[in-house]
């Protein structure tokens, strides 16, 4: 399979079989992380990292990849690069677009809430970088999608549940916390999931509403592949027969206001609904659920520590498969197989 060239915007866009070969390959590169096949897949090659948000694990697990493939990752600030945002003039995108695709043999693009001014404008940015690029563009988590961690997740689930994920129940339940999450992760999980036939069981209050179109593409996704779909605001509903408990918190619709992310608000807001976390309780009613979550953790809030550091936690292994998903996206998109 050619993937040579193609971006990494959401998992939506690939294929099935896209995606497989993806997974596949990441999970070779992690059975053999140091093997000599790997080490010049991105030789003399350079990977441009735009970080309009900073990170912990991007960053890392991304220029950890390009090490480990023989190339560089450049750690970039757009702050610093003059380039034309909404708010500040500037270097157009088709500019910056064509001429940093002369320089890197890929760009990353990480945007998230308090760098945009609505939702959706970071999506909006990096289709536009994709348009006039000519070199892939790859999402490092924008606010509306974060494929990288949507493969993590998917490779973390199949290494413990096994390759043949369909029926398998994951519930995907909103949590409270100090802080103003945007709805990319979760998105992402929603749509890798049930394009593998888990059934999905989204929770959260009245009020947080994820994106319609999302919403639709996942119950399209489940209706293709027998899967069952259900959405409820009850906060202790869902965990039933669960294999898979996602417990993270989103802002609402209405988290911005004049161009504005009001941030205190929502965090306000959110605190008030405690009822909302995973608890030992509740993960009792599962099906022995695997816990996860794309980090950083808002513990006591969206999740008891009792869970979280359980054993049926997966987190620090999907944490590691953002560094195995990466490689295996950047090497298929970018490098020399």
């Amino acid at each position: 399979m050619n993937l040579y060239g193609k971006h990494l915007i959401c998992t939506q866009d690939w294929s099935l079989e896209e995606l497989d070969a993806a997974l596949e390959l990441a999970m070779r590169m992690k059975k053999h992380r140091y093997s000599e096949r790997y080490a010049d897949v991105l030789r003399y090659r350079t990977f441009f990292m735009f970080f309009y948000n900073p990170s912990v694990r991007t960053r890392q697990s991304f220029e950890a990849a390009a090490t480990e493939l023989g190339g560089h990752a450049q750690f970039l600030e757009p702050k610093s690069m003059r380039l034309k945002t909404a708010t500040t003039a500037g270097e157009t995108v088709e500019d910056a677009a064509r001429v940093m695709s002369r320089y890197a043999a890929g760009i990353g693009i990480r945007m998230l809430e308090d760098k945009v001014t609505r939702y959706g404008e970071g999506d909006e940015l990096l289709r536009e970088y994709a348009k006039w690029a000519t070199v892939p563009i790859v999402s490092m988590a924008h606010d509306r999608f974060h494929p990288c961690q949507g493969l993590a997740d998917m490779m973390g689930i199949k290494e413990h549940l096994g390759e043949n994920v369909k029926r398998k129940k994951i519930l995907i339940t909103w949590g409270h916390g100090a802080l103003a999450r945007s709805l990319c992760s979760v998105q992402e999980a929603m749509l890798i999931s049930s394009r593998y036939g888990m059934d999905v069981t989204v929770a959260h209050p009245e009020g947080y509403d994820l994106d319609p179109e999302v919403m639709d593409w996942t119950k399209k996704n489940c209706e293709e592949n027998g899967a069952k779909f259900e959405l409820t605001h009850d906060a202790h509903a869902g965990y039933d027969g669960a294999h898979v408990v996602y417990s993270r918190n989103w802002m609402s619709p209405k988290a911005y206001r004049d161009g504005v992310l009001q941030k205190q608000e929502e965090i306000d807001k959110a605190l008030k609904l405690t009822d909302w976390i995973c608890d030992g309780e509740r993960m009792a009613k599962t099906e022995n659920a695997l816990f996860t979550h794309p980090m950083p953790i808002d513990r006591g809030r969206e999740v008891t520590d009792e869970v979280a550091s359980g054993p049926r936690s997966i987190i620090y292994d999907v944490a590691e498969n953002r560094l195995h998903v990466q490689k295996a996206v950047m090497a298929l998109t970018m490098g020399q197989l």
